[in-house]
């Protein structure tokens, strides 16, 4: 029941989520949340990559993301071992820095991008041009020249009109430009709506259903100078099981094999996307590599067998899966503060020193978290906190729900796991805050690989 006053005040609101159970030792970490390296000692600090949180912090000062380079080198290659037979893209909209890109082709990944900014980076790395994958919904005739004249592998057409820009650029350049066609399969993945990409109605790719995905094949296939690779689903993101996957196979290998009757045109690849979730709670359960590789693959061969045509070269796009898991965000504790609600409940309020700047997911679509006291070990009893920023707005919540020990205090450090994945990326100068650096950590070594920024880079843009 909902009370007069609200959510929070209605009985059992400080319970938290079902699943999120009190720890009997809340200085133990849930491993798997963590990247590979990372443990605790006896006293209580937190170490990964053979560094401890607590000396990083006294060189490089929080909020910090830090990067565990061997979890990250580990999981690309857990992806292109498991899916030896497909084409693995690391989806850089994830993450992505020179040197994450170079690590990317040096564990043989392709990669993905999806926009100018991302493209630049790649080549700045010296990804190879034909290992990169351009996506995006609007991209412009400038993007389309450039990513053709730089010899970008494939280019994912997403809108009518980009089929003529794409068109227009192959014939002005004279160069080959190599398509696929995103297409929407008209899947309900079981995820927020702001990440499920694969229901008719929102703005990515053409609807099978009405037609259209037909039409911008015919229309790429008649194209001079454009190749026509094949075709691109994804259903979503935190994606936890297959079934979403299966009824996206049947009905795009349908498109394939249609393209073929009826166009003469044998396609010879298709992207499955990717989406696959990772654990940020003990509620979420994530797939193995090779389990997933073993599930695609079963699904697209009988798939195939019951149209009988030949299985086309097949692509994932992992992102999240990867860089997830492998780094965590590093705060310092500014304030405590036990706010009394009905019937005497009392809720405690942690606020760090970064929040919806350097992690916008939890205000944006809700998203779960947990964290650990990074520092120092307690003996104090759990106590069910919620830790938030230090931005204007009552959602800046970084964490919602978490037992943190009762002893929590100004200065402590905390760390929250599984913020690889689109935290640095849709960073923010909200409040005009300072964007964190990425600091690589292995080998008991830290590396700045994104440095933070400085009032001087707030201000270089600001003409005055």
């Amino acid at each position: 029941m909902t009370h007069e006053a609200g959510w929070a005040h209605a009985p059992g609101a400080l319970r938290g989520p079902a699943w999120l159970q009190a720890p009997a030792d809340v200085n133990t970490l849930v491993p798997q949340l963590w990247s590979a390296t990372a443990h605790k000692t006896e006293s209580g600090d937190l170490v990964v990559g053979g560094l401890p949180i607590a000396d990083l912090v006294a060189e490089h000062n929080t909020p910090a993301y830090v990067l565990d380079e061997d979890d990250f080198r580990g999981r690309a290659r857990a992806f292109r071992d498991a899916f030896a037979d497909y084409d693995v893209y690391y989806a850089g909209k994830a993450f992505l820095s020179v040197a994450v890109a170079r690590w990317v082709a040096e564990e043989g990944l392709h990669l993905d991008v999806c926009s100018a900014g991302e493209l630049t980076v790649a080549l700045r790395a010296g990804v190879e041009p034909a290992r990169i994958g351009y996506h995006g919904n609007n991209k412009t005739v400038a993007e389309l020249r450039r990513a053709v004249s730089a010899g970008v592998g494939r280019i994912i057409v997403d809108s009518f009109q980009e089929v003529e820009r794409l068109a227009m650029v192959a014939a002005d350049t004279g160069l080959p430009a190599r398509a696929m066609v995103r297409v929407t399969a008209g899947v309900e993945a079981h995820t927020h709506e702001y990440i499920a990409t694969a229901h008719e109605d929102q703005k990515f790719g053409f609807s099978i259903t009405s037609g259209d995905a037909f039409e911008a094949v015919r229309r790429l296939h008649e194209a001079p100078g454009v190749e026509l690779l094949g075709l691109h689903s994804h259903i979503g993101s935190q994606i936890f099981d297959s079934a979403g996957f299966e009824v996206a196979a049947r009905r795009v290998l349908g498109l394939h094999a249609r393209v073929a009757t009826e166009l003469g045109a044998v396609m010879p690849e298709m992207d499955l996307g990717g989406g696959f979730g990772i654990a940020y709670t003990t509620q979420d359960d994530p797939r193995e590599p090779a389990q997933l590789a073993a599930e695609l693959t079963a699904i697209v061969d009988h798939e195939c067998r019951a149209l009988d045509v030949a299985r086309p070269r097949l692509s994932i796009e992992p992102g999240r899966a990867i860089v997830g898991p492998a780094m965590c965000t590093v705060y310092t504790v500014g304030t405590v503060k036990q706010v009394t609600l009905d019937a005497g409940a009392v809720r405690t309020y942690v606020s760090v020193d970064g929040g919806m700047s350097d992690n916008i997911r939890t205000a944006l679509y809700d998203a779960d978290y947990s964290c650990t006291l990074a520092g120092r070990r307690s003996e104090a009893t759990p106590v069910l906190a919620r830790v938030v920023g230090k931005h204007c707005e009552a959602g800046d919540i970084v964490v919602r729900d978490e037992f943190l020990p009762g002893d929590i205090a100004p200065g402590d450090l905390l760390a929250v796991p599984g913020t690889g994945a689109y935290c640095r990326s849709m960073a923010s100068n909200y409040n005009h805050a300072l964007r964190p650096p990425v600091i690589a950590v292995k080998d008991g070594v830290a590396r700045v690989i994104v440095r933070r920024e400085t009032e001087d880079d707030l201000l270089a843009t600001d003409l005055g």
